[in-house]
């Protein structure tokens, strides 16, 4: 048996090997139980356990897998277990979960809808220019759920019928970014590159515009990286490492180049902030993915650390609209990267009240968009849906473009990015009203 989580050791991909490191990690797992409630995965492993009076080497393969299945990795098993490395014992569920993936994607043994839901969710950018261009059409189709073109996707492309999808932007964020009037900043006190991701480019533009504004505003020089695509983390998901590792590779070439010019990485999105500082270094190791994770940072992160600095501060002359209350939904990818609670941060220097949800969206990813998962999904997002109904806040904020659809899906409440929270109170209009 080989206690390995790196992608490119010899036995990654041996399936005997990983269901002998499955069986240990399960064994630890039932003799703790900390993590009971935090997915799906580990009450179904050990309702399966106890079947078997105990004996975890009873597991059927079936049984197994299922356990795999329902790991969505939100990650907030390195929040809560206290055996993950440097522990002698180096439990790594998450990582684990994603090696099985592997094996199971480089024997082709998953169900053909399956494999299409990896494809066409996996090919982000292509997708989302077509989307885009069309998005009218797109956006009629897709916004009726249970449609009968929503359940011919089901039926071909595997995404749920029923799960509310975000729309697409007719205009993308770096078509705006490019034929916008700029600030001029003179002496800018600093200089950033935005990241954007695919959810930003393609569906929710308005958050990376309220970014640039709020950056600008604040003397921090906003601009793109040269080459970057989607972050690949789709393509992890589902198990395909080499499509992956080619994304992360290219990725890193280009945000590496923006570092050397001095500039540091922002991202809106909390799972591409993950999968650049955490995954990037593993997959696509070398000084290059290093450089690039030490200098990448959330949004609300960054602004904070440049709030903070001695010398820094950012403009509080806040003129605007700031709601009395705010419920804020701690995104799981963002609590993964351990950075602190930073979009709350800002939001309180604005005067609101600020009450934190830390429940998770059962989205993580695309998982909480296949048809095969969408009820569980959805009861993972119920105790969300309940805290935040009993809030009572004006207004509802959240950093996960893709939790925050499942918010608005389980409550009718549309959520904000922190950043366009701090855009409206700054005085700055969202684009339509300019």
């Amino acid at each position: 048996m080989t206690t390995t989580y790196d992608p490119h050791h010899p036995q990654y991909l041996d399936e005997s090997d990983m269901r002998q490191e499955l069986e240990r990690v399960y064994d630890l797992c039932h003799g703790c139980r900390l993590c009971f409630n935090l997915c799906p995965s580990f009450p179904t492993l050990f309702d399966a356990i106890d079947g078997h009076d105990g004996d975890v080497a009873a597991m059927t393969v079936a049984e197994q897998d299922k356990v795999v299945d329902e790991c969505y990795q939100c990650k907030l098993c390195y929040i809560k277990c206290p055996y993950v490395p440097p522990h002698e014992w180096e439990l790594d569920f998450p990582r684990l979960m994603m090696r099985a993936n592997a094996v199971t994607h480089s024997k082709g043994g998953r169900p053909l809808v399956e494999r299409a839901a990896d494809q066409f969710l996996a090919r982000t950018d292509l997708l989302g220019k077509v989307s885009s261009a069309a998005a009218p059409v797109v956006n009629a189709i897709i916004s009726k759920t249970g449609s009968f073109p929503r359940k011919v996707m089901e039926a071909t492309v595997g995404i749920a019928s029923e799960r509310v999808l975000p729309p697409y932007a007719r205009e993308r964020f770096t078509t705006w970014f490019k034929k916008r009037r700029s600030l001029g900043i003179e002496a800018p006190k600093a200089e950033v590159s935005v990241f954007p991701t695919c959810f930003v480019e393609y569906m929710e533009p308005g958050i990376a515009k309220d970014l640039v504004r709020v950056y600008e505003r604040n003397g921090i020089a906003c601009s793109l990286p040269e080459g970057t695509r989607c972050c690949g983390a789709p393509w992890l998901h589902g198990g395909d490492v080499a499509r992956f590792e080619h994304a992360a590779r290219r990725n890193v070439t280009a945000l590496a180049s923006e570092v050397r010019a001095g500039r540091e990485i922002v991202v809106a999105q909390p799972t591409c902030a993950y999968i650049i500082r955490q995954d990037y270094p593993i997959y696509a190791p070398g000084v290059d993915a290093d450089l690039v994770a030490e200098h990448t940072f959330d949004a609300s992160e960054y602004l904070v650390k440049e709030h903070r600095r001695e010398g820094g501060g950012l403009d509080t002359s806040f003129t605007g609209e700031v709601p009395e209350k705010v419920v804020y939904h701690l995104a799981c990818h963002l609590r993964a990267q351990m950075v602190g609670f930073k979009g709350r941060d800002l939001m309180q220097l604005t005067g609101t009240k600020v009450t934190l949800v830390e429940r998770c969206s059962g989205i993580d990813g695309t998982w909480g968009y296949r048809a095969e998962n969408y009820e569980l999904a959805r009861k993972v997002a119920r105790p969300l849906a309940r805290e935040i109904g009993a809030a009572g806040a004006d207004a509802v904020c959240g950093d996960c473009h893709l939790a925050n659809m499942a918010i608005l899906q389980e409550t009718g409440l549309r959520p904000v990015h922190p950043l366009q929270l701090l855009a409206r109170a700054y005085g700055i209009p969202e684009e339509g009203e300019r």
